[in-house]
């Protein structure tokens, strides 16, 4: 597990989550998505970020929580994999979390084979899971994303 740093902190139902700060590119406002067909079920759609065309990945469904319409105060998490650059719809970043080594726990000291985790801050008023982006999209998920982007 490498050193804590800082993370930037979100709330998805009730629940905080958290990427690394240097995963994060910025946070913006909830734009229209537009539907991406063909792109596996994971995937809302596409949005423009300055000229870029980004991918939004459906964390709710990811997470297995409920769908909900999005609302005027939803933000976007515009954060980078090793492949690609992704929108993130959660309820709201709170902000920038220092951490340290000691905060976190490794997913593998608490349930092996947790997908999509890299491990867990303990703090006095609870505990924010920490997500590893890399491992949001399945090789099949990416595959057909990939497939998607480029069909015209």
């Amino acid at each position: 597990m490498r050193p804590c740093e800082q993370l930037v902190v979100a709330l998805l139902d009730g629940r905080r989550c958290a990427l690394r700060i240097p995963a994060v590119e910025r946070v913006a406002r909830t734009v229209e998505i537009t539907p991406l067909p063909k792109a596996p079920e994971i995937v809302l759609g596409v949005i423009n970020v300055s000229g870029r065309i980004v991918p939004v990945i459906n964390v709710r469904k990811r997470f297995r929580l409920a769908e909900r319409e999005a609302g005027l105060g939803d933000q976007l998490l515009i954060a980078r994999t090793a492949r690609r650059t992704v929108a993130l719809p959660v309820d709201a970043v709170i902000g920038v979390l220092p951490c340290s080594a000691e905060m976190v726990t490794a997913k593998e000291a608490i349930v092996p084979g947790l997908e999509y985790l890299e491990g867990i801050a303990k703090l006095e008023d609870g505990m924010i899971l920490i997500h590893d982006l890399d491992k949001f999209l399945s090789v099949e998920e990416e595959t057909g994303l990939e497939r998607a982007l480029r069909t015209p």
